[in-house]
């Protein structure tokens, strides 16, 4: 076992660095300029494993010799694709329409390796809002932080207070989900050492 290429993350989400810096890791940012756009016909899924592979694409090829993980997250209701509010009252219109009930969050991850081989996935978790008025929503959208987020909350900040309850990964909602994240690393031979990246060569992963 050797150590593992430099890793850089292809985002300039906070969230997600804080969930590798959580897991002990050292890497750099590059974010990509992927533009997110919807293409006809994509299903969330779809939507959000292609820019994660878009995203990681550009920024490997770049950076030949490291190793590139990228995401992105998308909420989704009845279907529907909520992505990063354009404005307050685009915001609010969110909030009050997943006040309440049950959304989908779905993330994708994408990571290449040195020598072009690239492995991607996506996760998904359940998100329950407790009920609100319209008042909770506006001083929610006041404090400025569901500006960037896609649909117009945080789990790990203030956005917590909305939400009831979740059915499945925490970090997949967060916008990094880790159990894929080191799945994914697996498959192009490097182990999450505990705060480290080792490669995993064919003799010693027997």
């Amino acid at each position: 076992m050797t150590s593992a290429s430099t890793l850089i993350l292809a985002s300039a989400s906070p969230r997600r660095a804080e969930l590798l810096i959580r897991l002990g890791l050292q890497f750099s940012v590059s974010p990509s300029s992927v533009s997110e756009d919807l293409l006809p016909g994509e299903c969330p899924e779809e939507h959000a494993e292609r820019l994660a592979r878009e995203k990681a694409r550009e920024v490997g090829a770049k950076n030949a010799d490291s190793i590139v993980v990228a995401g992105d997250t998308v909420v989704v209701l009845e279907g529907e694709i909520l992505g990063k509010p354009e404005d307050r009252r685009a915001a609010l219109g969110m909030l009050m329409a997943l006040a309440g009930r049950t959304h989908t969050v779905v993330s994708g991850l994408a990571i290449a390796f040195p020598g072009g081989a690239m492995h991607s996935g996506i996760m998904t978790t359940d998100v329950t809002f407790r009920s609100f008025d319209r008042k909770v929503a506006e001083a929610y959208v006041e404090t400025g932080e569901p500006m960037d987020k896609a649909g117009a909350y945080g789990i790990q900040g203030m956005g917590g207070a909305l939400v009831q309850g979740i059915r499945g990964d925490y970090t997949t909602v967060v916008g990094l989900p880790v159990p894929l994240l080191l799945e994914l690393l697996e498959l192009g031979g490097v182990r999450y050492d505990f705060g480290s990246l080792v490669t995993v060569t064919r003799e010693a992963a027997r």
